[in-house]
């Protein structure tokens, strides 16, 4: 069975950063111009590195997160 594409991989530029969005969606740390960045495309967000990394192990066939235990509370 072959997953479904889940992110695009893209490197921060001073245009992503101005017009969308500076800080990771999952762990809201600073991106910086330069450094690669994720776009989820079932959450339409972008996600660091680190967290693309957390997330990618817990995500089903079809990009969904499996874990119930990712919540705030």
């Amino acid at each position: 069975m072959s997953r479904e594409k889940c992110f695009i991989e893209q490197t921060a530029t001073m245009n992503i950063l101005l017009k969308v969005t500076n800080v990771c969606s999952e762990c809201y740390g600073d991106f910086i111009n330069g450094s690669t960045i994720f776009y989820d495309l079932k959450a339409c967000r972008y996600i660091c590195e680190l967290c693309h990394e957390r997330l990618l192990p817990l995500m089903s066939s079809e990009c969904v997160v499996d874990n119930d235990d990712l919540g705030l509370f």
